[in-house]
């Protein structure tokens, strides 16, 4: 089981009072939980996204062939 831990957040007026007009108090740990995962979740495919470009950058397209045959070596491997 996860472990929780209090943390100090500062908030934007208008986004407290959104919070807290919309979410219900015993709700708002959860979903602003909720909020913070996919945000992570998006820089993180972000990050890697952009390590993927960097490296598509140094290296040549492949053929169909090149794949094909790179993937007959593979195949006859196992």
């Amino acid at each position: 089981m996860a472990t929780a831990k209090k943390m100090l957040f500062v908030l934007d007026e208008e986004v407290r009072k959104e919070l807290e007009t919309l979410i219900p108090s015993g709700q708002r740990s959860r979903v602003v939980n909720e909020a913070l995962k996919k945000e992570i979740l998006f820089l993180k495919r972000k990050k890697a996204a952009e390590g993927l470009l960097k490296i598509s950058l140094r290296t040549h397209p492949a053929t169909a062939k090149e794949i094909a045959e790179e993937l007959g070596k593979d195949r006859r491997r196992r």
